[in-house]
């Protein structure tokens, strides 16, 4: 396939498979997929962000690789695209989503025209399909689209909602947003200390904020359910707290110093007890993106997935996350994150080009990193 040039933003969330039809290729440790080559590439893709009505499968084409992936509740996956303007950042450009069921065909699918400089389409994957997230600081904007591509309203309300099992964290800061999906609710959460500058849910209704407090005393991580709080820990006197990450009864908080990730705060039985990490098998030494190109995940079986976007990653032995082993990815991944216990990798270019990279397209391993799949769409 002729992949176009693409206008990349730095990307989170799920990467999954995408496409109508896709075609399976496998690759072992260390394995990479071609670069393909067009001669008009630079022509289309300046036609398509130019395009007053896109067709998706044209935005799709220019992308080159998705900008956020997410999955509901019955496997589904929701795939958004963004080409933007090569030169300037500034200008035209489009955008596209793509709901794939979970056979892998193409459901639902849609583009359209935009400025360069506008907010990404983001979304988040619950029960019933996926959620918009606002593209401003309020409630506004978000809305429900069903696993058939049907748009559903979402109730907005200012009314902070104590949590419960199945919230969904929307928005972390700027605004806080929870979405319930039994009565499809935004809303700001219940409890959250005015200080937090990191805020995690977990599928308990369990809010782990982050505080940073205006005095000298250390951040600290504080638990809470239904608007209650259960516990708190302070952070070790010399570190900050960076990313913080929490699943099933488990979380983690990265410790930051003069600039880096120096090591790991964890707690495995709901915060009854905390250790830190300092190695492990972990090279925090050789962590260059800095402390916000850090990649925390928790994965459904306990254990933690730990790097940085373009960089290295590990991933623990087990559930106790004392013990990591540095994964093997096929190429250099500028987006990774998980889903169950299966990883997801997507690489791309940095910064805006309409040239390709190597490998360039999603990866998927089931089996912690020692087999790696990469899908790619024909025509």
């Amino acid at each position: 396939m002729a992949w176009l040039g693409k206008h990349r933003r730095r990307t989170v969330g799920l990467v999954a498979v995408a496409g109508a039809v896709l075609a399976l290729t496998t690759c072992g440790r260390g394995g990479a997929g071609g670069v393909g080559n067009s001669a008009d590439r630079e022509a289309e893709y300046r036609r398509v962000i130019e395009d007053p009505h896109p067709r998706p499968g044209a935005v799709v084409e220019a992308a080159g690789a998705p900008s956020g992936v997410v999955v509901a509740g019955d496997g589904s996956l929701l795939l958004t695209y963004d080409a933007g303007n090569v030169e300037d950042g500034e200008g035209p450009a489009a955008s596209a989503w793509r709901i794939v069921g979970p056979g892998g065909r193409t459901v639902a699918e849609h583009a359209e025209h935009v400025d360069a400089e506008a907010v990404p389409a983001a979304f988040r994957g619950v029960g019933g399909g996926f959620v918009r997230v606002p593209p401003g600081e309020g409630t506004g904007g978000a809305y429900v689209l069903d696993v058939r591509g049907e748009r559903r309203k979402a109730v907005s309300t200012g009314t902070p909602l104590r949590t419960r099992p199945g919230d969904v964290l929307l928005a972390e800061l700027e605004p806080t947003l929870l979405y319930r999906p039994a009565t499809r609710t935004v809303a700001p959460p219940f409890g959250v200390p005015d200080d937090a500058i990191r805020l995690a849910v977990d599928e308990r209704g369990t809010v782990w904020s982050l505080e940073q407090p205006l005095t000298e005393d250390p951040d600290r991580i504080v638990w809470q359910r239904d608007g209650r709080t259960l516990g708190s820990r302070a952070v070790p006197k010399q570190y900050a707290g960076g990313v913080l990450a929490a699943r099933g009864g488990s979380a983690a908080l990265s410790l930051t110093r003069a600039g880096g990730v120096r090591g790991l705060l964890v707690t495995t039985d709901g915060g009854a007890h905390w250790r830190t990490v300092f190695g492990g098998g972990i090279a925090f030494g050789g962590l260059k993106g800095g402390p916000e190109a850090l990649v925390l995940h928790l994965l459904s079986d306990g254990r933690l997935l730990v790097g940085e976007e373009g960089g290295r990653y590990w991933l623990a032995d087990d559930r106790t996350n004392r013990a990591f082993q540095e994964l093997k990815t096929p190429v250099r991944f500028t987006s990774f994150t998980v889903d169950g216990t299966t990883l997801y990798g997507i690489a791309d270019a940095t910064t805006a080009t309409y040239g390709l990279v190597k490998g360039e397209g999603l990866w998927v391993s089931h089996d912690g990193g020692r087999e790696w799949r990469r899908y790619e769409q024909r025509g």
